[in-house]
């Protein structure tokens, strides 16, 4: 035995000891500070209307195995056709309030949340090959993020894009065979949100890149190995298969093509999907990001990759479109930023690190979390906030009857807390669109038209408004009507003489 093997021996750890080093490790302690600015983040945020609706369609999904093909909720389309695109979300979803009621919902929002965070962290660590940049990497797709943070099939979708980047740099730096996981995540993407379409064309983007090779001053394409090409093409094609898994078929992959080329009144109406504006917070952020990318090329003379180059472009052409879409440019521009980023800070040297106050930050990171997670009863409280709780509440009371209509904002809690009052509208504005009643009902909210002319169409028996809505100042002034219920959030009118008890 050579000395070197006796010192090499001498030195070695236990393998116990080496385990408690990498679950004490610097870089999971910080992975615990991003599960307490998750918990930090959305602990308030149990308030988005849409969250019912998909709620309720899962619950419909897991009592009758059947995704449903028609407009169950509303009377106002006839029972159109409507595409259950998120139904696998929806499902998960109501999984988590089966489960656990209020609380499950809050805890799915807390993992998925921690998820994207601690995965945008992995991506953005390996990307910059600096564990201590990467975490100002989460940090920025976490500013970006928190324009979208919600109990929604977002979540998912997002995620599974952090995931797709993980790959596609894997599979470009290390083992192309990591390209060939991307055919079962789209299998998975497609049934649970749109975003997949946007995935494919991340994916496509780079394999067009892949194509060329050039240095043109700070944008460069290197030259890629034909067999490492070959595998990326391959496994997009099979990706693009992998789409038809689904219990929808063809309709379900152009669904996200069919939103923006044919949904416009959704599309410019809604506030989320308008324009983002620059002179927003969320604006002025995406501006900086994209300055101090640019800046750091011209200055430092860094490279820039010429697919980085287009994500990018592709992110911001997003946000230009659409304001909801910044969460998209937040996961395209964090790994880009950290790699520029990379030599500003030290790289993290295992060999330096300090388990023990590791582990101390880690607990009390994780105890943080615990204390901060909201109970029921400051659950119920945020939906009384949002949602028109006391009003249902109302209408139970005293058994209105007859035809309602309600809020836009109102429709998603209708269907989920009084199913047996079928809605006007609801946040599903692609089925509603499709009938024309957004258009009908766009013009009555705003003034734009006679109302009596709406109420009378669809025999309205009774409208459930918010108090601060334009129509709940005019009901009132109508000869035929009368507000007979009234709070701080909700008023209920009705026309006279509708009142009675339901048959």
């Amino acid at each position: 035995m050579t000395l070197a093997s006796l010192a090499a021996g001498r030195t070695e750890k236990p393998a116990s000891i080496r385990f408690l080093q990498k679950v004490f490790s610097f870089p999971v302690m910080l992975a615990g500070l991003l599960v307490v600015l998750a918990v930090l983040t959305v602990r308030s945020r149990f308030d988005d209307p849409d969250m019912w609706w998909h709620l309720r369609t899962g619950q419909i999904i897991w009592t009758t195995h059947t995704i449903p093909a028609t407009d169950l909720f509303s009377f106002t389309t006839g029972r159109h056709a409507y595409i259950a695109h998120e139904w696998l979300s929806q499902l998960l979803i109501y999984g988590a309030y089966r489960f656990g009621g209020y609380p499950g919902l809050m805890l799915w929002l807390c993992i998925f949340t921690s998820a994207l965070l601690i995965g945008g962290y992995f991506l953005c660590s390996l990307y910059a090959e600096n564990a201590k940049v990467g975490f100002l990497g989460a940090l920025t797709i976490w500013l970006f993020a928190t324009s979208g943070i919600a109990i929604r099939p977002q979540m998912v979708g997002y995620l599974l894009l952090v995931v797709e980047l993980l790959l596609l740099h894997l599979g470009r730096t290390r083992n192309p065979r990591w390209f060939f996981a991307m055919p079962p995540l789209f299998a998975l993407w497609v049934n649970c949100h749109g975003s997949f379409f946007l995935g494919l064309i991340v994916a496509g983007i780079f394999l067009f890149s892949s194509l060329f090779h050039f240095h043109r001053g700070s944008l460069v394409s290197p030259p890629w190995e034909p067999h490492r090409l070959r595998t990326l093409a391959l496994a997009l094609v099979l990706s693009i298969a992998a789409m038809f898994l689904n219990p929808i078929g063809v309709k379900q992959i152009l669904y996200p093509l069919n939103t923006f080329l044919h949904q416009h009144i959704g599309l410019s109406e809604v506030y989320e999907w308008q324009p983002l504006q620059f002179g927003e917070p969320r604006g002025l952020a995406s501006l900086a990001a994209l300055g101090c990318i640019f800046l750091l090329v011209l200055v430092r003379r860094t490279e820039l990759f010429w697919h980085e180059l287009l994500w990018l472009a592709l992110g911001i052409g997003a946000v230009v479109g659409h304001r909801r879409l910044v969460f998209v440019f937040g996961i395209l521009a964090a790994p880009i930023l950290s790699r520029l980023l990379s030599t500003f800070w030290e790289r993290y040297n295992p060999e330096q690190d300090h388990p023990l106050p590791n582990g101390v930050f880690l607990a009390a990171s994780l105890l943080i979390a615990f204390l901060a997670f909201p109970d029921q009863q400051a659950l119920a409280r945020q939906v009384e906030e949002k949602s028109p709780v006391k009003a249902v509440e109302f209408l139970k009371v005293h058994h209105l009857s007859g035809t309602m209509l309600n809020e836009y904002v109102y429709g998603g809690y209708l269907i989920w807390a009084a199913p047996e009052y079928p809605v006007f509208v609801d946040g599903r504005s692609d089925v509603f669109e499709q009938t024309g009643i957004l258009a009908q009902f766009g013009r009555w909210a705003t003034l734009q038209a006679d109302p009596r002319q709406l109420l009378d169409q669809y025999k309205i028996n009774f409208c459930l408004l918010a108090r601060n809505s334009p129509m709940a100042f005019v009901l009132p002034l109508l000869h035929d009507w009368t507000v007979i219920y009234s709070d701080d959030h909700s008023i209920i009118a009705v026309r006279n003489g509708a009142t009675s008890e339901p048959k």
